[in-house]
C-alpha cells in the first residue's frame, strides 16, 4: 500500500509541475497589455556573461501600453535595446538617455488568433506531459509485486481521476487565456 501511495503522490507532483510550467509559458504570451513578464526571456551580455534583463535593471509598466526598463548602470542602455531587438518579440525599444521605453502596439485580429493558437498548443503540451505522468505511474503500479490485482486496479483508477482533474484544469486555464487574448 505504501508503494502505491508513493507512486500516486509522484504522479500528482509531476502533473502539478506540468500545470506550473503551463502557467509560466502562458505568461509569456501577451494579451495586448504590457506586462514585465514579456521580457522574462531577454538575455544580455553583462561583464562577459549572459545575464537575464531582470538582474541588471528594473522592468515596470507605467501604463497598460508601455514597458519601461530602468538599468542599474546607464552604460547598459544600448546593450538592453540590442537584447530586446534580438529576442524577436516584435517590440521596438527607444531610449531617452535615462531608461529604455517600449510601446506595446495593439494586437490585430490576425495576431490575436495566432496567440490563441499558441496558447492552445501550450495547453496540449501540458496535457501530453500529464498523460506521460499517468503512463509512468501505471507502469510502476504494474511492476509492484505481491499486491492483489484489485488494489492495482483501484490505484489505476485513482491515477486516472487525478489525470482527468489535471486535464480539465489545463482546459480551464487555456480558456481563460484565450478569452484574455481575444478581448479587445
Amino acid at each position: 500500500m505504501e508503494d502505491i501511495d508513493l507512486i500516486i503522490s509522484e504522479a500528482a507532483d509531476s502533473m502539478k509541475k506540468s500545470l506550473q510550467h503551463l502557467d509560466k509559458e502562458l505568461l509569456k504570451i501577451r494579451a495586448g497589455r504590457a506586462n514585465p513578464s514579456m521580457l522574462e526571456g531577454v538575455m544580455l551580455e553583462y561583464y562577459g556573461s549572459m545575464t537575464p534583463l531582470s538582474q541588471v535593471s528594473n522592468v515596470s509598466t507605467p501604463d497598460a501600453r508601455t514597458l519601461s526598463v530602468q538599468p542599474w548602470e546607464k552604460g547598459l542602455i544600448p546593450e538592453i535595446e540590442k537584447a530586446i531587438m534580438n529576442a524577436n518579440l516584435g517590440l521596438n525599444p527607444q531610449n531617452n538617455g535615462e531608461m529604455v521605453i517600449i510601446n506595446i502596439p495593439p494586437l490585430t485580429e490576425e495576431r490575436r488568433k495566432e496567440l490563441a493558437k499558441k496558447a492552445k498548443a501550450e495547453g496540449e503540451e501540458a496535457k501530453v506531459s500529464i498523460r506521460a505522468a499517468r503512463k509512468d505511474a501505471n507502469d510502476m503500479l504494474k511492476d509492484i509485486e505481491g499486491v492483489s490485482e484489485d488494489l492495482i486496479k483501484d490505484a489505476e483508477e485513482r491515477v486516472q481521476t487525478l489525470t482527468n482533474k489535471n486535464v480539465s484544469q489545463v482546459d480551464s486555464v487555456v480558456d481563460v487565456k484565450e478569452q484574455e487574448i481575444m478581448t479587445v
